[in-house]
């Protein structure tokens, strides 16, 4: 085990098997390693071809694990975008089911931290093998603190009401980032199976009673009282990364899009991205494409195929295509951070991933949200509500869009004399004071000594 006066550590990351947590595992790591740390990644065989390459391939070293094939699960399975949501709970029967896989390779390195998130067990490892452990969180603070704290009753023996789900926990210190009553159900994932024989409060919450140390991917200047109600409520130190985003990449845009993007004024074109799992029932897809119709303005929408679709092209509205020919576009993946910062793009419709957050907070455009799950919903309350620095479309009891609310929400801050518009670049120095990823993970990274 190193001494605290060593300056160099080996740190071995354990992520839950969704690129929405690998990733910023890995822009961690190579934060870490730009400072001279030594890191083993363990992820699944298939995961570690789509995360190469690293800034530091002398420092990082990938350890593949083979995930067991379980019944419930599609032949091949090994990370969440191999699946639909509902079969998660399934991935992570899988997950637990590599300990002796991740045990034998972490006796094997002796570390002297792991990073972990969902893998409650790796505390039960770490007496013997020998290290310290950081349950780093890649989502919100304030989902954390929403759903999972030891404040929030969940029993085993009966679901949460809805009436339960929609209260915040006893000393949660926002009245602004909180689930509105019809959508508690979102939350109510928390008392469901995840993974076999454990719920999903009962993993996470484990999980973070457990550690050394419990970190999150934020910062104080942006949800500073949620952490600080975090460490209060596990009786643990607390240390935040900033959002720890990758160095810009170099990469331009494709040429197909830097051709169709550049016939457009500057910040004039709607670009809207939903993640890699959002999947749309075919009539919400039909709304939200036809809702950037009603806004006259060019639009860019990457999003997949809807429910019962095996492409976005046969789910368009009848004539749509024709009509929207010269200034929207529909389609699959494309590149989202180069797409995001293209000089034409002027506002950015996503879901409010904890990725697309910062990536939209970072961005010169426009923010408007739609969010999906409970997370997403907590994100958007955060930057709509309290940081005031973007749009949420507004929807119905039952959580349904129209195209004319997501018309409106997108003219309201297109529209050049938009009071929202001018809200929004009057604010966002608000969050962007903590974006000196250099100076901000400097302070926050430098903590190794206090575990010892």
């Amino acid at each position: 085990m190193a001494k605290p006066n060593d300056s160099k550590f080996h740190i071995a990351m354990f992520p839950w098997f969704a690129f929405g947590h690998m990733t910023p595992f890995l822009y961690l790591s190579n934060e870490l390693a730009k400072r001279g740390h030594q890191i083993s990644f363990l992820l699944p065989k298939k995961a570690q071809h789509q995360l190469k390459p690293t800034n530091h391939p002398d420092l990082i070293t990938f350890h593949p694990l083979a995930v067991p094939a379980i019944d419930c699960l599609p032949k091949g399975t090994e990370t969440a975008s191999d699946i639909p949501i509902f079969l998660t709970t399934h991935l992570a029967t899988a997950m637990d089911l590599t300990r002796h896989q991740v045990e034998s390779i972490l006796i094997n390195l002796k570390p002297d931290f792991v990073f972990y998130d969902t893998a409650h067990w790796i505390p039960e490892l770490a007496s013997t093998i020998g290290f310290k452990t950081v349950c780093y969180n890649a989502v919100c603070a304030a989902s954390l603190a929403t759903a999972v704290v030891p404040a929030r009753k969940v029993f085993k023996d009966r679901q949460l009401t809805m009436e339960e789900l929609a209260a915040p926990p006893p000393g949660y210190p926002s009245t602004t980032v909180v689930l509105r009553q019809h959508e508690a159900r979102a939350l109510s994932f928390i008392s469901f199976e995840f993974g076999s024989g454990i719920t999903f409060y009962d993993r996470v919450k484990t999980a973070m009673e457990k550690c050394d140390a419990i970190s999150i991917r934020t910062c104080h200047e942006v949800e500073g009282e949620l952490c600080n109600y975090i460490g209060t409520q596990f009786a643990k130190p607390v240390f935040l990364t900033g959002p720890v985003l990758p160095e810009p990449d170099k990469k331009s845009v494709e040429d197909r899009w830097e051709k169709w993007l550049g016939q457009f004024e500057p910040g004039s074109v709607v670009f809207c991205a939903f993640g890699s799992q959002w999947v749309l029932e075919k009539a919400q897809f039909q709304e939200l494409v036809l809702g950037f119709e009603l806004t006259g303005l060019p639009f860019l929408v990457a999003v997949k195929p809807p429910t019962g679709a095996a492409t976005v092209e046969e789910a368009l509205p009848e004539g749509f295509e024709e009509r929207v020919r010269e200034r929207g576009v529909v389609c699959g993946w494309v590149q989202q951070p180069q797409i995001l910062g293209h000089k034409s793009v002027g506002c950015f419709v996503n879901h409010c991933g904890f990725g697309s957050m910062w990536e939209a907070l970072m961005s010169e455009s426009q923010i408007v949200l739609v969010p999906h799950l409970g997370d997403q919903i907590l994100n958007t309350r955060l930057l709509a509500d309290e940081l005031k620095v973007a749009v949420e479309v507004e929807r119905d009891e039952n959580g349904l869009f129209s195209k004319e609310n997501l018309c409106k929400a997108v003219k309201s801050v297109m529209d050049k004399d938009s009071e929202k518009k001018v809200m929004k670049d009057a604010t966002i120095s608000i969050p962007r004071a903590c974006f000196n990823i250099e100076a901000a993970s400097h302070s926050s990274l430098k903590w190794h000594q206090e575990f010892y």
